[in-house]
């Protein structure tokens, strides 16, 4: 027994004195011989030249703390490697290097090598410069090279740190290049700032997220924290990420404030339409998988412009293109808020450099539309304005519309306006795969209230009767202002059987006598038998086919053109008197001028002549023959009503967009 127990004795103390023997030879050799064959065949593995610039050392350490018996008395190797370099591939514009690291340490389990199992305690990255760039084609530099033989080791990483690292991302087709710094604080947290330029806007921000180590962890709620902010974009978040390895649950509160939600879309890729300033904020749940992303905005609250907002959008990544759908409501809408939707908004500070800007003596929208963005998304979104909150003599009073985008081509199906008492309700579809965008739209107003159209109008305030309407139109353009201009279809109207001012009617005839009556004795209604307007519309000029407006005292036609290319007025209104007027200087009156700037007026040179005439009656004869030069026995023609309705009621017709009958000149 005694020999046994010197043997064993002796084994241990050779197998001891062979460790010691090779730790110390391990310890004094020099590793720097070593570095061309890890030089080498990193290199091979990765397809990238890589380089240990520096010194390569070795140094023992204690084992971890979770060590027990005899394996605690086992040290470990702590490898420190200097001035480390992970080369670009080829195409990368930001330099050779995709990563340079002033020092990197890290510790290994000796033991489980037997097992081909690389575990490192303890990584430590002092002072990492990381470049990460992607290419206008979308592809990047940090994806290396797959191997088809899977290899029989095994990595494990159980901690890792950073100080004082620094990450560039650049990105051509996103107009992106930021730079941040990193650094882990003592409680094992990420803090980091960045500042740069994204979509030619100045970007920074920065945040605070869980230690680094817990990105490899599985069920665990990672928190984060962070501030961004993009031109005038500011984003705030703070929640956490369940599983951030392979994200499993998103759960964030998430505040925006910004010149217009169309700024999103750089950062986010949701498409979104141009607004005043807004403020969201909401709570935002969801999955980050790579391939099924499903995001949803849930019970936001916010205001654009001087309106309220609130709903609910989610967000789904699928294929062939990601899909947003929800229900938007706002309780309170300025209709002004409407006005940068369509490109109308007159915001000067927010018209950024290159933008189209509206022309100052133009009412049509000249802001072309971002066709290129349509067809990166589809939308199906329902929004409801519930009460408009405008100036008095605009009679819109609640809105609703259903947006959609399917493969790039915008509709609003339907797009419905309470107004005046009825109903105006538009189908709108826009296809922005062409160059230039085609468009179909048809309108349809009913029970159209006379007295609720001109709220304004104190003499129109005892009217009656109903407005009923048609439309439908074909063009091809790529702004609200080019589908007009090119449009061609029929607009048609009528009223039939309501009453109207007097005074209005008389104002339109230029019965002075009867003006002067109607302010002093006050204004009385007048039958309306019926109005009925057909216009015909070629390349963006409205031409009346029909116009007329028949009540029991006149018959008022119109005739002239509406060019809605140049937004000019040459409209001529001829009155026609069912009974003797006195006093009447009846001439055509005409409507000219722009849609900005509306001209009325009448034709002076007849206004005169008849003026005149009286004049030289009144001088030859006796002072009674001068009103028989302002007499005016009317036509006495029969109510064309009949006919009128029959035409009216017929259905408007639209050319497919881009086509057109022979154009009328314009004048």
């Amino acid at each position: 027994m005694r020999k046994g127990l010197k043997i064993a004795v002796g084994s241990v103390i050779c197998v001891t004195a062979l460790v010691a023997l090779a730790l110390l030879i391990l310890s004094n050799l020099d590793w720097n011989r070593a570095k061309p064959w890890f030089d080498t065949r990193v290199s091979e593995a990765t397809e990238r030249m890589f380089a240990i610039n520096g010194d390569l050392s070795l140094s023992w350490q204690r084992p971890a703390l979770e060590q027990t018996g005899w394996r605690r008395w086992v040290p470990w190797p702590h490898l420190r490697a200097k001035d480390v370099m992970l080369g670009n591939p080829g195409w990368a514009s930001t330099g050779p290097a995709m990563a340079r690291i002033q020092q990197i340490d890290f510790n290994v389990n000796p033991f489980l090598l037997l097992q081909k199992i690389i575990r490192v305690q303890s990584l430590i990255l002092t002072e990492p410069r990381l470049a990460l760039e992607l290419d206008k084609k979308g592809q990047n530099n940090w994806t290396f090279p797959k191997k088809e033989n899977k290899s029989a080791w095994r990595f494990e990483l159980q901690d890792i740190s950073m100080t004082q690292g620094t990450v560039r991302y650049v990105d051509p087709a996103k107009r992106a290049d930021i730079t941040a710094r990193v650094d882990t604080l003592k409680d094992d947290s990420v803090a980091w700032k960045f500042e740069g330029v994204f979509n030619d806007e100045r970007l920074t921000g920065g945040g605070k997220t869980g230690a680094l180590l817990s990105l490899q962890a599985q069920n665990v709620r990672y928190p984060v924290e962070a501030a961004l902010k993009v031109g005038e974009t500011t984003i705030t978040a703070k929640g956490t990420l369940t599983d951030p390895a392979h994200p499993s649950a998103l759960d964030v509160e998430l505040k925006i404030l910004g010149a217009s939600m169309a700024d999103l879309f750089p950062l986010s890729g949701v498409l979104l339409p141009e607004t005043p300033k807004f403020s969201t904020e909401g709570r935002v749940v969801g999955t980050l998988g790579r391939g099924n992303m499903q995001l949803r905005y849930e019970k936001f609250k916010g205001k654009v412009g001087s309106s309220d907002i609130g709903g609910t959008l989610e967000y789904i990544q699928r294929d062939p293109r990601p899909f947003l759908h929800g229900d938007v409501t706002s309780n309170y809408l300025a209709l002004k808020d409407l006005g940068a939707v369509v490109g109308a908004g007159d915001d000067k500070k927010k018209q950024k450099a290159g933008e189209v800007k509206q022309p100052p003596d133009k009412v049509l929208p000249v802001s072309p539309f971002k066709t290129d963005r349509w067809g990166k998304m589809d939308v199906n979104v329902q929004f409801t304005g519930k009460e408009i909150i405008r100036s008095e003599n605009t009679p819109i009073d609640h809105l609703h519309t259903n947006v959609r985008m399917n493969n790039g081509v915008l509709s609003l199906a339907p797009l419905d306006f309470g107004m005046a008492g009825g109903r105006l309700t538009t189908e709108l579809a826009i296809d922005g795969r062409s160059n230039p965008a085609k468009a179909q739209m048809k309108v349809s107003a009913r029970n159209l209230k006379l007295k609720q159209l001109f709220p304004a109008v104190e003499s129109m305030r005892a009217s009656l009767g109903e407005v009923h309407g048609d439309a439908q139109l074909s063009a091809a353009g790529n702004s609200f202002a080019a589908l007009m201009a090119s449009s061609n279809g029929e607009v048609k109207a009528l009223i039939h059987e309501g009453t109207v001012s007097k005074f209005i009617l008389e104002a339109i005839g230029l019965n002075i006598g009867s003006m002067v009556v109607s302010k002093l004795f006050g204004d009385r209604q007048v039958r309306l038998d019926c109005m009925a307007a057909d216009f015909k519309v070629t390349n963006g000029l409205m031409q009346p086919r029909i116009f007329v407006v028949d009540t029991e005292d006149a018959t008022i036609r119109v005739d002239g053109s509406i060019d809605l290319a140049q937004e000019k007025l040459n409209l001529t209104i001829h009155p026609e008197s069912k009974g003797i007027r006195i006093i009447s200087l009846r001439s055509p009156l005409y409507v000219s001028g722009t849609f900005k700037k509306p001209d009325v007026g009448v034709n002076k040179g007849m206004v005169a002549l008849k003026a005149g005439a009286a004049t030289v009656l009144g001088a030859a004869a006796s002072p009674f023959a001068a009103l028989f030069a302002l007499i005016n026995p009317g036509p006495g023609k029969d109510s064309p009503c009949a006919n009128l309705l029959a035409q009216a009621e017929k259905k408007p017709v639209a050319p497919p967009p881009g086509k057109t009958a022979s154009a009328p000149p314009r004048k």
